[in-house]
């Protein structure tokens, strides 16, 4: 049997009973937390604890380029991936800076760029080929390379050793990809679902439009097939995210989801393996304008509304100090008992 169909891990309704009940004697009206109670609860649940905890955070960025990028449709050429892969390594990105702030564990995965990478310190060098097939043409990826891209994101969950994983990703047209991945899974119109990515003009959005329906009419990918969808119109970083999340509900790790990218990483999981839905926290909502859709078919409330669209883990993270607040106050509040306070009587 393939990792890929091991059973799903069911979070602990023990736990979740016991973290319900400590809710309802602290020193507060019930409910007034508000989403910082539902949080605490669904943590203890998660990691069959009554009082959970986000310690140890786990970051993993999965790098790679798109033959799609071919067909004129990122405002930045294909070189800015491994120009962004240094930048993660030197601490100059985004995610860098808050995976520094967080005190978390960030590792970088080079899966796929055009041209050969350097030794770089922080860096794995994972690389598959050089970027995925042009799915205008072909199907982006072989199953072997589908299924070798998989399993590096099992590697990363494998390998985490943490309260929670956040998964991320840079590739230049992977919202082009993304967005292909999407209209197949969610059987909806590149119109409806493109978005402008990098920043592209109207001009090129358009493009970018036509050139998504052109490659669902060549594949007509099944919708219930997902790992196929991925395969042919996905990337590597993006099926690595998939693993990594399928990992993650087999071993019991929570797992705070990105935006756009990791969204669709986490809904072709999900198609694939339904019982992970308990597993997965939505960070944040993304400025991208497919991502409501991908929102409501993960049937998840984000955590945070910034209007950020940079991809790279960055929303998830942001997201991190509302867990921590949400574990500290359930488990340090007084309850009415402690503080000898008169509890609600009706």
């Amino acid at each position: 049997m393939s990792w890929l169909e091991q059973s799903i891990k069911s979070p602990c309704e023990q736990s979740i009973l016991a973290a319900n009940n400590r809710q309802q004697q602290l020193t507060k009206p019930p409910g007034s937390l508000g989403q910082l109670e539902t949080l605490a609860i669904q943590l203890a649940g998660l990691q069959a604890s009554e009082t959970p905890h986000i310690d140890t955070i786990a970051i993993s960025i999965f790098a790679a380029d798109h033959g799609i990028a071919e067909e004129q449709v990122s405002a930045f050429p294909q070189a800015v991936t491994a120009e962004m892969i240094r930048n993660f390594a030197h601490g100059g990105a985004a995610i860098s800076v808050l995976a520094k702030q967080l005190n978390a564990n960030l590792r970088v995965s080079n899966l796929g760029t055009v041209s050969e990478l350097e030794t770089i310190a922080g860096v794995e060098d994972n690389r598959l080929a050089a970027g995925t097939a042009n799915f205008s043409k072909a199907p982006a990826m072989t199953e072997e390379q589908c299924q070798q891209a998989l399993a590096i994101g099992k590697k990363h969950i494998d390998q985490a050793n943490a309260d929670i994983f956040i998964g991320g990703e840079m590739g230049i047209a992977n919202t082009t990809s993304a967005t292909a991945l999407a209209c197949a899974l969610l059987q909806k119109p590149a119109s409806v679902l493109t978005g402008p990515g990098t920043g592209i003009n109207h001009k090129t959005l358009r493009h970018k439009q036509a050139v998504i329906e052109a490659a669902l009419d060549l594949h007509q990918a099944n919708p219930e097939q997902p790992l196929e969808c991925l395969r042919l119109l996905g990337g590597f970083e993006i099926a690595a995210l998939t693993g990594a999340f399928i990992r993650g509900a087999q071993v019991g790790m929570p797992l705070l989801v990105d935006g756009f990218i990791a969204s669709i990483a986490a809904l072709t999981a999900l198609r694939y393996q339904p019982d992970i839905a308990p597993w997965l926290i939505l960070g944040h909502q993304s400025a991208e304008p497919g991502h409501k859709a991908i929102v409501a078919a993960l049937d998840k409330s984000p955590l945070l509304q910034l209007d950020m669209r940079l991809g790279e883990a960055s929303g998830a993270a942001c997201a991190i100090p509302l867990l921590q607040l949400a574990c500290t106050l359930h488990n340090t509040m007084a309850t009415f008992d402690s503080a000898n306070i008169s509890a609600a009587t009706l």
